[in-house]
């Protein structure tokens, strides 16, 4: 078996609204409720085994939540990751149109979001760049590379960045060449990887070679691994899957995660399940093994990346 575990992700945990093509039942949308339901998680999470949980400041409450249930519950050998460069703007508005989240890779806001992010400490593990790209700059940006350099040299840190868009194989590539003092600087990588899009698997296959730490995101592709009228375009993916639901007696989501662990084996898989049923369904993924010939038959739903990711930009938060 891999020696890949599975985290637990908090965006679909700490705001009201995430970008998610498959909806459960309605419920409270107070933040009082949604943070009973953090600590319910985290709860759950940790009593069934998981000891790496992923946020973000642009995350709602989601890093504020952990924070505080991190401070009740002391909890041993935890692998917390968090990142900067997005703040929330949504403010639990369920009418906000606009984007919910604003991208700003600047160096006064590593040091208002690391003064924050700080007080995780010793259980942060991970101090991620989010959504690292060309266009913001950040990547050639010497004061903010220098002081992520001062922070990872201070507290021990791993330093890293996640990636999104149809240029994570080239973004990937080029931070891994990213150095300071002939040191490499970034040594965690959270990647977009999953059945549909898995353009990365070459440079995500040489990083894990080289020691260097990878997390998969949206394992799930938002939701689109599911049955749905609105993508009868993945009819072959769908049959595919519940075959297998079927054969391992387990559900889909099972099946996509077992898929990434077989053919990939990242470090680490986030969960992005906001109910304890959900991760329950998730975990699955750990009871059984895919056989070569499964393995290449899922292989085959991979789509371009440019058409996987304009679909992604099509879907609405809800």
């Amino acid at each position: 078996m891999s020696s890949t575990t599975i985290g637990l992700g908090l965006a679909a945990i700490g705001r009201p609204q995430y970008i998610n093509v498959r909806q459960g039942a309605d419920h409270n949308k107070s933040e009082a409720y949604y943070r009973a339901n953090a600590f319910k998680m985290l709860d759950f999470a940790y009593e069934q085994g998981l000891r790496h949980f992923d946020t973000a400041p642009s995350y709602g409450k989601g890093e504020e939540f952990l924070q505080q249930w991190y401070d009740q519950n002391k909890p041993k050998k935890l692998s917390l990751s968090t990142k900067w460069g997005y703040t929330y703007v949504a403010n639990w508005n369920l009418e906000y149109n606009g984007a919910h989240e604003i991208k700003e890779h600047t160096l006064d806001k590593l040091l208002e979001q690391w003064s924050v992010s700080k007080n995780l400490l010793p259980a942060l593990k991970v101090y991620q760049i989010h959504s690292a790209t060309f266009e913001s700059g950040v990547l050639e940006n010497k004061e903010v590379l220098q002081k992520l350099f001062e922070i990872k040299n201070r507290t021990g840190l791993k330093m890293g960045i996640s990636a999104s868009g149809s240029r994570q194989t080239e973004i990937l590539e080029f931070v891994a060449q990213i150095s300071i003092k002939d040191k490499p600087l970034f040594e965690s990588f959270q990647v977009t990887y999953n059945i549909l899009e898995a353009s990365t698997h070459k440079v995500l296959e040489g990083l894990i070679k080289s020691g260097r730490m990878v997390i998969v995101k949206e394992a799930l592709a938002n939701g689109r691994v599911f049955r749905n009228e609105d993508y009868k375009h993945y009819s072959r993916l769908y049959k595919d899957l519940e075959s297998l639901a079927k054969k391992y007696g387990v559900s889909e989501d099972a099946v996509a995660l077992r898929f990434i662990i077989d053919h990939l084996g990242p470090d680490v898989i986030l969960s992005g399940a906001s109910t304890a049923a959900q991760l329950t369904e998730n975990l699955k993924a750990m009871s059984f093994k895919l056989d070569y010939q499964e393995l290449l038959s899922l292989k085959q739903h991979a789509v371009n990346p440019d058409s996987y990711w304009n679909e992604r930009k099509m879907l609405i938060w809800n």
